[in-house]
């Protein structure tokens, strides 16, 4: 009885952790090429290099600033919202969080060695890396899941083939003005 109450009152926390740790893993690739796409700029190269270079502890530091830089913003969040100004406040908080999960996911690919000579950092890596490992295999394991999947897939390879066909379709306008600029170019017999 005991460990059924505690599966019940838990189940909408793990529900709720399991969300956002998918949203972020969803994003994070793809967050952490353009951060890294724009600390290729000559300022920020030089930041970078410095992160790089940091003591283990500091590189924790650095790697936990973005999450206290953003406080403010999520409470703007909270202020839009308490405000009657859902989409503002709905608006702020995605924002704080695609850019925040950017900025920890290129922090992360810079400062993960040094992270990981830190005990207690390496421990709760592992614990975390298991926990979402754990958590893809439950979720993927699901009937709802596989259905989206085929679905995104679907529609992943539809967009695929209208861009070709899109693409397709504009070089062959392109090709045809090329052809008739050559024509006129030409000299007439």
């Amino acid at each position: 009885m005991k460990k059924l109450l505690k599966k019940i009152l838990t189940a909408p926390f793990v529900a709720l952790a399991a969300i956002i740790v998918l949203v972020e893993d969803w994003l994070w690739d793809d967050l952490q090429r353009l951060a890294a796409a724009i600390g290729r700029l000559p300022l920020l190269r030089q930041l970078e290099r410095l992160i790089v270079s940091l003591p283990p502890y500091g590189a924790l530091t650095i790697f936990a600033a973005p999450s206290l830089l953003l406080i403010p913003v999520k409470l703007l969040a909270l202020y839009f919202l308490s405000h009657d100004q859902p989409l503002f406040g709905f608006l702020v908080a995605a924002a704080a969080k695609v850019v925040g999960t950017a900025l920890v996911a290129r922090i992360y690919q810079l400062t993960e060695a040094k992270l990981l000579l830190i005990g207690w950092f390496a421990w709760l890596h592992t614990r975390f890396v298991t926990f979402k490992t754990r958590l893809y295999a439950t979720l993927k394991a699901t009937r709802i899941y596989q259905t989206a999947h085929r679905l995104a897939e679907r529609v992943r390879h539809a967009l695929a083939q209208f861009r070709q066909r899109r693409r397709a379709f504009w070089r062959l306008r392109w090709e045809a003005v090329l052809k008739l600029s050559r024509r006129a170019k030409q000299p007439e017999p």
